[in-house]
């Protein structure tokens, strides 16, 4: 293989122009803005890059190789033709994941058995008829395969873990918010790292979190034990020797300097597990955690990015309270920009202001609205 590789960078559905300006300023300038993620081109380090600095993207893909595929045999024998053991062993373990389009009408499953064969047949080939286990929980490398269309695309997961899995949360409570979606909340926003940043509602305190990283300039996969890729046959001394350097690098660029960042909920386990959270990312000290009920809430007219995810899925009379009271809140509020992500639109409702900006976002499988408001 050449020294310069492509790489794909999964993204959540509406998190894609955040996704690519981060890349963007992460150096990578053949970033490209593309529908559910973005591809760039670099060097083998650049994926690591990737992996260990990224907030928004979801997984870092290796392509590995493209070709014509108009039946479930042409994606075998085109898997069959790329150089697996450069990146796997038969000691070393493996797991298979397809998309299929319906256009091509064949299941996914029996799509990924098929590159599982495709694989394992080359090693028999190569190895004298030895051949990698299946493992479906820690496999040593992923594999996936995107058909459609007639052609045939085989992505390698330098992520392994998926990338929200920072390393440093403690417990998440009930229904936690994706770091990497709290991530591409902030973007979304315009937050500039350095006005003040408040959650009346934060949880976990996952939104808190991420903004100070990333005011901080702490790389997200810094806690991270181990990637995907640390795990490949290709990944040597040599390899870890410069990871190593890269991370250090990272640890050095970290800055102490946050604005003042605020956390209310009126659970008070919830601000125990927040407090948690952060002290796990080096920021014990740096957020401060609050037990106020909403309708005690005040604001100096200093300017300020309220954001927050709202609990719903409660009872609705104790919904429709809460939602009124944010709305009241926010009434109360000066010089301050008001990011919502909303799961239910009785919320909005309670908000007596014209919105700003709108984006459609999934948080898991909700359809969910940021909503942006100035007041």
């Amino acid at each position: 293989m050449s020294d310069l590789f492509e790489f794909y960078v999964t993204a959540a559905p509406g998190t894609e122009t955040v996704l690519r300006d981060e890349l963007c300023d992460l150096g990578f300038r053949s970033a490209r803005l593309n529908s559910g993620g973005i591809p760039f081109q670099g060097r083998e380090e650049d994926g690591w890059k990737a992996c260990l600095h990224s907030r928004v993207g979801q997984r870092v893909m290796l392509v590995l190789g493209r070709f014509r595929a108009d039946s479930l045999d042409d994606v075998y024998d085109g898997a069959c033709g790329l150089p697996w053991e450069q990146f796997l062993t038969p000691a070393q373990t493996i797991s298979c994941g397809a998309y299929a389009h319906p256009s091509c009408g064949e299941n996914p499953d029996f799509v990924a058995v098929r590159l599982k064969d495709a694989i394992v047949d080359r090693q028999r080939h190569l190895f004298h008829g030895e051949r990698s286990d299946v493992s479906r929980t820690d496999p040593d490398l992923r594999a996936f395969v995107y058909w459609g269309r007639g052609r045939a695309t085989i992505y390698l997961d330098l992520s392994g873990e998926p990338l929200f899995k920072r390393g440093y949360r403690v417990s998440g409570g009930e229904a936690p918010l994706k770091e990497t979606l709290a991530a591409a909340i902030l973007r979304l926003t315009d937050w500039d790292g350095q006005a003040p940043l408040m959650d009346p509602m934060c949880g976990s305190g996952t939104l808190l979190i991420e903004g100070a990283m990333w005011a901080a300039n702490i790389a997200p996969g810094i806690f991270r034990q181990r990637f995907g890729f640390e795990r490949w046959a290709n990944f040597g001394a040599r390899q870890a020797s410069l990871l190593k350097e890269m991370r250090g690098e990272a640890r050095r660029n970290a800055a102490g300097q946050l604005p003042k960042i605020i956390g209310c909920d009126l659970d008070p386990r919830a601000l125990e597990l927040a407090a948690e959270n952060a002290r796990s990312a080096g920021l014990a000290g740096k957020i401060s955690f609050r037990p106020i009920r909403l309708r005690e809430l005040s604001f100096d007219g200093q300017r300020r990015l309220v954001v927050t995810n709202p609990p719903y899925g409660v009872r609705l009379d104790a919904e429709n309270r809460l939602f009124q009271e944010f709305g009241n809140a926010v009434a109360r509020m000066k010089n301050c920009r008001v990011a919502v992500l909303a799961g239910s639109p009785r919320c909005l409702s309670c908000i007596p202001l014209r919105p700003v900006e709108r984006f459609p976002l999934k948080n898991g499988n909700l359809d969910c609205q940021l909503t942006i408001y100035e007041v």
